[in-house]
């Protein structure tokens, strides 16, 4: 259940949104939502609540990166916060169709960043995997990271202790660039010089 707000300031209550229809960042801004959504190509899906492990994965890492940036023009972002991603050059509000909230990311061009979030590609982004995330969800954000053109995406498995990450080719396909886990360091594309021991992003 949600509910939406008219022009008019008339608030109205929603029980579920219909699956044919296509909305846009401009009717997302409208929604005062009971749970947290995300925008896939128009179409609504609910985001899963955060486990205490994913949570304290998403800390470790959110630490060590932020920590590294402090003074620099990269800035590191998780969520709740809005990355719209425009297909081609379709920015307006109501032609922007995808709006994810990734649990961290990474932004280093600053006309990418705005009040309401950012818009446009992040040049790093980060899924911690929970229980409630189907196969669906994991599939399209790939889809829509690869689309957007996202440099490095992360996907962690807090359970197994593991990380895929994968690295946009030059062919702007998003490739298995290496599987790590615990005892592995590894850099990030972004931020070169950063080297992140993946033990430390596991520790509790």
């Amino acid at each position: 259940m949600f509910t939406t707000m008219d022009d008019d300031g008339i608030i109205s209550i929603v029980e579920e949104p219909s699956a044919d229809i296509t909305y846009t960042y401009a009717d997302y801004l409208t929604w005062k939502f009971e749970e947290r959504m995300e925008l896939f190509r128009g179409k609504i899906f609910k985001m899963a609540a955060p486990t205490a492990t994913h949570q304290i994965v998403c800390g470790n890492l959110h630490l060590i990166i932020g920590n590294y940036l402090k003074g620099r023009q990269c800035k590191v972002f998780f969520a709740p916060f809005d990355i719209r991603l425009p297909v081609q050059n379709r920015k307006k509000d109501d032609e922007i169709t995808t709006v994810v909230q990734p649990d961290l990311c990474i932004v280093c061009d600053p006309n990418k960043i705005e009040a309401r979030g950012v818009i446009g590609a992040p040049d790093f982004v980060v899924e911690i995997l929970s229980p409630g995330n189907s196969r669906k969800e994991i599939k399209l954000k790939h889809e829509l990271y690869e689309e957007a053109g996202v440099g490095e995406y992360w996907v962690v498995n807090p359970v197994e202790e593991n990380i895929i990450i994968y690295r946009l080719n030059e062919q702007g396909r998003l490739e298995v660039y290496k599987i790590v886990t615990s005892g592995d360091i590894v850099a990030l594309r972004a931020l070169p010089e950063l080297k992140i021991d993946i033990q430390e992003i596991f520790d509790h």
